[in-house]
């Protein structure tokens, strides 16, 4: 008889993770790894926290499951009540969920039972961006726009509109669906509105500043003011996708803070709980949510409004405000794009390095003059991944992104560590990513 294993991702010969230390991770024999990726840019207080653990625990041992429709716990009405105030819209009401993904399905529904209990049941329009990442359930992944991971389920795809990305580096250039400016965005916007009709587009759906897809995007000054005057104009529901930039990843509580974007709906994942428990939440501003509560919501996950997640996620915030995190995140971000850019100031391969706080971004070019990408069949991101996890006495773990050019090809690095790092971390992080691009580009 046959043993059971793992479906992994990553092939049969990923390392066994067997431990973690503040930016680091320990695998079974020994060696260390610095996470400058922090995970999939989740881990934002850093691997080992022992507060974190002794609260989950202390927490399951009293109990660890009832369903949100029979009972509320204090871990949840006291967790809501202290992150609520944090959030970039009026007197809040949260839908704790399992991630990211349902976070995206959720907000979703609330979307449709919005307009239903608004008497506008011809508003099924959502809008997205090209280029985005939403989520991978097959609502989540429709209303994303990477072409790459929407190509094998085509078939069961189509249900929502997409708009050009707010890419500046890529803007203009053939199958990059990219522009450069708020004034183009609303041009896109009010003609999709002419083609659709009035009274059809139910919300704009965005993360503020791009996360893994296009490699920390950074839109123009002019895009966010200019596309929430859209949508106010035209009724339609703005929803910030915060699951990656929400708590301190770049450099403020909220991606959304850098506008002072208040959006209708907030979506969160990943940093709620750095990683320590499966958790995320859909926050509502009042205006929305209490309509939907009045009519009533049908929806719901086995898992949603868990009791140790939200345990989790109130220790993760005490530690994000005590110990200054969301500042560090700030103020290390900067100091690691520059020495990023001291060390790749003239490297042949670099088009653009860019991002905000913790969340940073390198996009890697065939010819840096004419921005042409490298074919995507020499699979230079992988390459340069590998090199900098396997080379020297430390492993370096960044993260990818591909495929923003044309849909194909394309190749950016993602790095995001967690907020603890200090001076030598960030030196490394500079000085193995530089080494990993020189080893790939020499072997070319």
């Amino acid at each position: 008889m046959s043993s059971g294993k793992i479906f992994s991702r990553g092939g049969p010969a990923l390392p066994i993770a067997a431990s973690g230390d503040g930016a680091y991770i320990t695998d079974a024999t020994g060696r260390r790894y610095l996470d400058a990726a922090g995970g999939a840019i989740v881990v934002g207080i850093g691997h080992g926290r022992r507060a974190v653990a002794d609260a989950v625990a202390s927490q399951m041992a009293k109990i660890a499951y009832a369903h949100g429709s029979a009972f509320t716990a204090e871990p949840l009405d006291a967790w809501a009540s202290e992150v609520g105030p944090l959030l970039p819209m009026s007197d809040p009401s949260l839908y704790p969920v399992s991630g990211g993904s349902e976070a995206a399905e959720t907000a979703l529904k609330m979307v449709r039972a919005y307009w239903l209990a608004q008497g506008e049941p011809d508003r099924t329009v959502v809008v997205s961006r090209w280029g985005s990442y939403h989520g991978n359930t097959l609502g989540a992944l429709d209303l994303s726009g990477r072409t790459g991971l929407r190509r094998p389920y085509e078939p069961w795809l189509g249900r929502f509109e997409h708009v050009s990305a707010a890419y500046s580096y890529r803007a203009g250039h053939d199958g990059a669906n990219a522009i450069a400016s708020g004034a183009e965005a609303v041009a896109e916007l009010d003609a999709l509105l002419n083609r659709v009709g009035p009274g059809r587009i139910a919300a704009f759906v965005a993360e503020p500043i791009a996360g893994a897809t296009l490699a920390a995007a950074v839109p123009p000054d002019d895009y966010w003011p200019a596309v929430s005057a859209w949508c106010a104009r035209n009724k339609v529901l703005l929803v910030a996708d915060e699951v990656m930039t929400g708590f301190g990843r770049t450099g403020t509580w909220f991606g959304a803070n850098h506008w002072k974007l208040q959006p209708d709906l907030l979506l969160a994942a990943k940093g709620v709980t750095s990683g320590y428990w499966p958790f995320g939440f859909v926050a509502a501003a009042s205006h929305v949510a209490e309509p939907i509560l009045a009519s009533g919501f049908v929806h719901g996950f086995t898992y949603s409004h868990s009791i140790p997640g939200a345990a989790v996620a109130r220790s993760v915030l005490k530690i994000l405000r005590d110990e200054n995190l969301i500042e560090a995140s700030a103020t290390r971000g900067a100091q690691l794009r520059a020495a990023l850019e001291a060390e790749l100031a003239d490297d042949p391969w670099v088009g653009e390095i860019r991002g905000s706080g913790l969340l940073l971004g390198i996009e890697l070019v065939a010819d840096r003059a004419t921005k042409a990408p490298h074919a995507r069949a020499k699979r230079v991101t992988e390459r340069v991944l590998a090199q900098a996890k396997n080379a020297g006495d430390i492993g370096l773990l960044l993260y990818s992104a591909t495929g923003q050019v044309n849909g194909t090809d394309g190749d950016q690095l993602v790095i995001g560590p967690p907020f603890v790092i200090g001076d030598e971390e960030i030196a490394r992080i500079a000085r193995g990513t530089a080494a990993a691009i020189r080893a790939v580009r020499d072997e070319a």
